[in-house]
């Protein structure tokens, strides 16, 4: 057996057998590369030495241990200051990131002045080379907070609906009626009705229809849809909804025929000129044709990342084609990736019809004077008559329409992250791409049905625009936020009813008081990013308050009522 001095010089020989280690590291740290088979040789002949003496060999792991705590102990404020360091360098580089991007917008407002539009891009965008930008304060300083939030773990609160109260009303519009409300059994003959307008108005048309056929105990024929001049879409009734299911969801209250009878058919209709029962018809009766089921499966899957079957308002609208669970482990470990849905009602018209200005000087409003003077003669024929209200004054009484911009600040203040998935809903954004930037500068995952779906999956849309605006029904009322611009849309109250509907208190909609906002934004110059966070956030939150119908209000906005829902005690 070996001396005590001979295993104490043997530990010296280890020592120093390899004396490239690590600055400050004890002798078994980081010498596994530098020192290669030296460093197991030398650990070998340790351990033969020590094996027969128990007390020796856990006296010299004691202080292999304490050595290394040592090390740490030595060495914690060190790793402490380069973690704080590499979190300083890291917003350091959000920040510059911001201001890069702030750069390039002004120099790509700069570059589209200095060019000029085709004909058509001017047909689609009217004062396309004009985007100013209405509160360049305000978008520093969201820039600036949304770059701090990206090192939180926290979200934004308004994923979900703040209420308890939602949740105990529930869908149950498709219940049986009293025999009374029922059906009876004289025939006072036939309704047509003609719905014009687009996919939302002629929605509403048909659920009307619905009901009076039933209080006048008629038999309603499917109903029509006019071709219009604007819209450009032939599509019928059997385009777009399921016949045989609304026909059958209504069987014991309404008779529904396809066509008239044969000796009814002959006459030339041209030339002539119940409440429980529009919630069935429009949330139980009306369900997508499977070619929009499918392809708004489609949409959903592809923003959530992963197939995942998700709440009664997908299975509701999508029909047989709701995504089935995720064989990927790895993708159901993640969970799907929540998107806001929104609304901007910023088209041409809207913009024109509004009479309000946004920044664009004399060219803006030449551009929107020649567009009202076209599209909208009656509207000058009563400006000729009436007395003007000032652009101003329209925007403090919030009568104008939402900017991108102003939505951006909006969601910024709501604490929604830089990275947070935004799928777009409408047409042609008055002002195009460059009106858009300070949008997407916040918010760059913004997604369209146009850059979701491939040319090929959007062809049998094409030349329909009922059917691309049925697409972007079911992609915003199953997001997990929705978020509306104008309350006055009719896709914007239809959907934001289904979302109450079916939502279960888990489908929130975010609705601004333009006019509280107007005078929120009025303070550009001086208000601080925290009170600008607060006063929307009490805005917002006032306009989630659930309350059941109140006389008078749509139903397919606010259909918590006895006779659309039932609402649990609580």
């Amino acid at each position: 057996m070996e001396t005590q001095k001979a295993q104490k010089q043997r530990m010296k020989e280890y020592q120093f057998r390899c004396p490239d280690t690590l600055p400050g590291s004890d002798p078994s740290i980081g010498r596994r590369i530098s020192c290669g088979d030296n460093h197991w040789n030398s650990k070998t002949v340790l351990l033969h030495g020590w094996k027969n003496d128990p007390a020796k060999y856990n006296a010299s792991k004691g202080v292999y241990v304490g050595k290394k705590n040592l090390w740490l102990r030595k060495h914690v404020k060190l790793i402490a200051f380069m973690l704080g360091l590499m979190g300083f360098i890291l917003l350091i580089d959000s920040l510059m990131m911001s201001i890069f991007d702030l750069r390039n917008f002004q120099h790509h407002l700069a570059q589209r002045k200095s060019t000029g539009l085709k004909e058509e891009d001017r047909d689609a965008y009217i004062n396309e080379e004009k985007s100013p930008v209405m509160y360049d304060r305000l978008l520093n300083l969201a820039s600036s907070a949304l770059a701090e939030k990206e090192f939180k773990q926290e979200s934004s609160r308004f994923l979900e609906e703040p209420y308890q109260q939602a949740s105990a009303w529930k869908p149950c519009s498709d219940r049986k009626v009293p025999m009374n409300m029922g059906k009876f059994d004289k025939n006072n003959g036939y309704i047509l009705i003609s719905a014009n307008g687009g996919l939302n108005q002629q929605r509403v048309a048909i659920c009307n229809a619905v009901a009076v056929a039933s209080l006048l105990n008629a038999t309603l024929v499917l109903p029509r849809f006019l071709y219009s001049n604007v819209w450009k879409d032939p599509s019928q009734f059997g385009d777009i909804y399921q016949e045989e299911y609304f026909m059958s969801t209504l069987k014991d209250e309404v008779n529904i025929v396809k066509d008239l009878p044969l000796h009814l058919s002959s006459l030339d209709f041209e030339a002539l000129g119940s409440l429980k029962l529009r919630c069935k018809c429009n949330f139980h009766a009306l369900k997508f044709v499977p070619k929009i089921q499918q392809a708004g499966s489609l949409l959903v899957r592809r923003i959530r990342k992963y197939d995942a079957a998700r709440r009664m308002l997908d299975k509701q609208l999508l029909g047989n084609f709701v995504p089935k669970n995720s064989s990927n482990k790895q993708d159901t470990s993640r969970g799907p990736s929540k998107y806001l849905a929104l609304h901007l009602r910023f088209e041409v018209d809207m913009v024109a019809y509004s009479l309000c200005e946004f920044g664009g000087g004399e060219n803006e409003k030449k551009d929107l004077q020649a567009y009202r003077e076209t599209h909208f003669p009656l509207l000058i024929e009563r400006l000729k008559n009436s007395s003007p209200i000032s652009p101003t004054k329209l925007r403090k009484l919030g009568r104008c329409p939402l900017t991108p911009e102003e939505a951006a600040l909006v969601l910024a203040g709501l604490g929604f992250k830089r990275g947070t998935y935004i799928y777009l809903a409408g047409s042609h954004i008055y002002g195009g791409e460059s009106r858009m930037y300070p949008f997407t500068s916040l918010y760059p995952n913004l997604v369209t049905k146009e850059s979701l779906l491939t040319s090929d999956e959007l062809a049998p849309f094409r030349n329909f625009s009922s059917q691309l605006a049925a697409l972007d029904f079911i992609a915003c009322a199953t997001a997990d936020v929705f978020a509306i611009t104008d309350s006055g849309s009719q896709l914007s109250s239809l959907v934001s009813g289904f979302r109450t509907y079916y939502g279960g208190g888990h489908a929130p909609t975010l609705r601004p008081n333009k006019k509280r906002l107007a005078a929120i934004l009025s303070e550009n110059s001086t208000i601080g990013w925290n009170g600008f966070e607060d006063r929307v956030k009490k805005m917002i939150e006032e306009g989630q308050r659930v309350r059941a119908r109140g006389f008078g209000r749509s139903i397919y906005r606010q259909p918590r009522c006895p006779e659309c829902m039932c609402k649990e005690a609580r």
